[in-house]
């Protein structure tokens, strides 16, 4: 899925185009016993509930793709088994949460797979989406539709003790201490089901959700969802990271890598000014297009080929919002860190003087030392002058 698809099945979870016909949850501590359940008609539920909920389908659907948002694929051995994870995730889709049974499945599937030593929520949604077709030039027609697509979706909220504090009680006009409530959060994982690819139904994939790029929860995907794990968004730097400094070797300097980087922006602000929807992957011929530009060498850039089939897996591609520094680039010593706009690196240089390699920063009239601005020194003849 793209953000503009995403987008999209995100605007079903308001009260104008909502979508979701039936909603179950089951409330599990932290001792993984199940406490209690709910099934309901979505739209019967109080409408300050609905809000409540909606925030958190909203949040399961957040984040960035390829880091927080992430496409998975089902190996063909699950499409193929009958007993697959594919296949229950259609019965339990089918079902539209009507079946007992199946949700009783899923809710001990969850459970016996999910992690998590804290109190949390299971929240299952089922939704039926009348597409809206578009004309060619993007236009929605709202009251024309081809395809119905039905999903289901997932979110797993962690349910944590609110701060015990003092309140204002209006019924006694008194300062009084607030009981402490258990408080359902936004979710840490989630996924949805079917994917919503090219604007309509994928059996063939899903839409992952995590909180924390870094915490995918491998047992869980791999008992409930059975899909290919991509590599996590610090996986992809390493990689990107480890294929560059083998590849260039003695050749691994200051600027060419700052030049690296700064190719990278150009592609990825690229593809924002072109609207492109579709993540941008770094595969090979893309990185030696980054390399040639860099100035690198041609013997270096035959080196590629080794390296980038070495260290990069073929099944889970390196996006370029994951290793392009689009916020600070991060010049470290053991002693030293600078952080500088991506548009000022030009400010910042390497060269050696009397032997010693040193980086450079450019200094201006305005530089503050621990917040109190400071005097820069300048030239020799200027300071006699001004003297």
């Amino acid at each position: 899925m793209n953000k503009k698809e995403v987008n999209e099945i995100k605007k079903l979870f308001t009260p104008q185009k909502c979508a979701i016909t039936r909603i179950c949850g089951c409330y599990v501590d932290g001792e993984k016993n199940k406490k209690t359940e709910i099934k309901e008609s979505f739209l019967s539920l109080p409408e300050e509930e609905e809000f409540k909920y909606f925030s958190i389908f909203k949040s399961t659907l957040s984040g960035t793709l390829g880091k927080n948002l992430i496409n998975m694929e089902f190996p063909h051995e699950q499409e193929n088994s009958v007993d697959g994870t594919q296949s229950f995730l259609l019965k339990l889709r089918d079902s539209e949460l009507k079946d007992d049974s199946l949700i009783s499945e899923f809710y001990d599937k969850v459970i016996a797979s999910y992690g998590s030593l804290e109190n949390y929520y299971i929240i299952l949604i089922h939704g039926a989406y009348d597409i809206p077709c578009q004309t060619t030039d993007g236009e929605t027609l709202e009251d024309a539709s081809d395809y119905v697509y039905n999903f289901i979706m997932c979110s797993l909220c962690p349910v944590k003790r609110s701060k015990a504090v003092l309140c204002y009680n209006e019924n006694t006009n008194a300062i009084e201490n607030r009981l402490q409530d258990w408080i359902v959060d936004n979710p840490n994982h989630g996924f949805l089901f079917p994917a919503f690819n090219e604007r309509n139904t994928d059996i063939h994939s899903l839409l992952y959700y995590t909180k924390n790029s870094e915490t995918m929860m491998i047992d869980f995907i791999d008992a409930l969802l059975g899909c290919y794990i991509p590599m996590t968004y610090k996986s992809q730097q390493e990689t990107f990271k480890t294929v560059v400094e083998e590849t260039l070797g003695n050749e691994c300097d200051f600027n060419s890598v700052m030049s690296i980087h700064e190719e990278l922006r150009d592609i990825v602000e690229e593809a924002k000014e072109k609207e492109v929807e579709e993540p941008v992957t770094i595969d090979k011929p893309i990185m030696k297009k980054i390399l040639e530009h860099s100035g690198v060498s041609n013997e270096k850039i035959k080196a590629l080929d080794a390296t980038f089939e070495d260290n990069a897996p073929k099944d889970t591609p390196i996006l370029a919002t994951n290793v392009a520094t689009t916020r600070a680039v991060n010049i470290e010593t053991p002693d030293v860190s600078i952080r500088v706009k991506p548009d000022k690196t030009h400010l910042v240089e390497n060269r050696v003087i009397d032997g010693i390699p040193y980086i450079l920063i450019q200094a201006t009239d305005d530089v503050t030392l621990n917040g109190i601005k400071v005097r820069t020194l300048l030239p020799d003849s200027e300071e006699r002058t001004e003297d």
